[in-house]
């Protein structure tokens, strides 16, 4: 194993841990299109199954990921960590019991398409009633807590109770109706987005969605906020068959899982510019297919931007950062930071509007969609053409 050092010149202690547990550890650059794929082995610490996934925006985002499998009939070893977890079910139905050293244990069920978020260092355990596996994906936020404790043991056998996390209250596991409603812009102006504040959500597939997605993204897409347990900037979108979102770049760290559809990212350095296949760059370009299951993440100001080539309207879940400390942004304050993400590259921001793009973007959806016999349903666009030189 290559030693890695963090940011400030000590060894990184994830990795360490990482090959003590004895479980693959797989690594793509910025995709993986079917989760469920994925070798596994036996996880003597979890009691099941499992894989490591390391991508190039994790890696710098200091975010690990893994795959589990629950044996049918079967159930996990109960354990608690002082790093945040985010849950996924790919396959199967279960249920989960969480509690808090001293205080009774709260139980509920999950089925495929559940998304719900593990309280900081409570116990828990997850079982499978089933007759096959049951697999999950999980988004930690693992390595800057053991970058910074730098004990595992500690990690792993603090008996501290973060109540002001979770303090065992009956219905912490079950869908809330709490949701409000903030305007787009930090005026408040523009149209309004919907947030949900909720530790469970039962089918992120069949969710309730908000009737916009942030300004000048996409046509006629929708979007739901999502605040859960430590993770404050979760989203779940869908978007129209034959549309593609506009490219833009923002920092390490975005998970997106297909839920619904199929299509492919499209990712390139922003070094190459807005027209990367104009300046002789296309092979700088890299394509991730996606489908429900995968999983796609751009690292640090690289381009990317979401095609639906599917017959249906295409949905995903994203998780573009927190899952660490409890002083969580106001709502008024993610929504500010949402609009920066979409402000012009020609105004300083980190979009490039349609007419902006470089034309072999469209001209290859287009293609893509013809092969298939699906209808473009995109606007026509008149490509600009004054000159225009990015600021790397």
């Amino acid at each position: 194993m290559q030693t890695r050092f963090g940011k400030y010149g000590y060894k990184d202690i994830c990795p360490e841990w990482m090959e003590k547990e004895g479980i693959p550890v797989y690594r793509a650059f910025a995709g993986i299109e079917d989760l469920t794929e994925l070798p596994r082995r036996p996880w003597a610490r979890l009691g099941g199954s499992g894989t490591f996934i390391e991508m190039e925006s994790t890696r710098q985002a200091r975010t690990l990921l893994y795959v589990a499998e629950i044996p049918p009939g079967g159930a996990l070893e109960p354990e608690k960590h002082l790093y945040d977890e985010l849950i996924y079910i790919l396959r199967g139905r279960g249920l989960s019991e969480v509690w808090n050293q001293g205080q009774p244990k709260r139980t509920f069920e999950w089925g495929e398409g559940s998304l719900f978020a593990i309280p900081l260092n409570a116990w828990h355990r997850f079982a499978n009633g089933g007759r096959e596996p049951a697999l999950f994906f999980a988004v930690t936020c693992a390595p800057l807590v053991m970058e910074a404790v730098r004990n595992t043991e500690f990690v792993f056998n603090c008996d501290y109770n973060f109540t002001d996390r979770f303090g065992g209250q009956s219905d912490y596991f079950l869908a809330s109706e709490k949701r409000s409603y903030v305007r787009e812009r930090p005026d408040g102006g523009g149209e309004q987005q919907l947030f949900w504040e909720t530790n469970f959500i039962p089918d992120v597939r069949t969710a309730f969605l908000g009737n916009h997605v942030s300004p000048g993204k996409i046509e006629g897409g929708r979007q739901t906020r999502i605040r859960m347990a430590g993770w404050a900037r979760l989203h779940t979108s869908e978007w129209p068959s034959g549309k593609y979102h506009k490219a833009h770049h923002h920092g390490p760290g975005a998970i997106i899982m297909g839920l619904r559809s199929e299509g492919y990212v499209m990712l390139w350095h922003k070094q190459y510019g807005i027209h990367p296949f104009q300046d002789g760059h296309g092979d700088k370009v890299m394509k991730v297919n996606w489908k429900p299951g995968s999983i796609y993440s751009p690292p640090r100001e690289w381009f990317h931007q979401h095609f639906n080539t599917g017959r249906e309207p295409a949905r995903h879940w994203a998780d573009t950062g927190s899952g660490i400390g409890n002083d969580l942004p106001t709502l008024k304050e993610l929504t500010e930071l949402g609009y920066e993400n979409v402000r012009s590259v020609r105004d300083g921001g980190r979009l490039i509007h349609y007419e902006d793009e470089d034309p072999e973007i469209r001209r290859m959806f287009q293609e893509e969609l013809r092969q298939k016999g699906i209808e473009c349903t995109m606007s026509p666009v008149v490509y600009r053409t004054d000159p225009f030189e990015l600021s790397v």
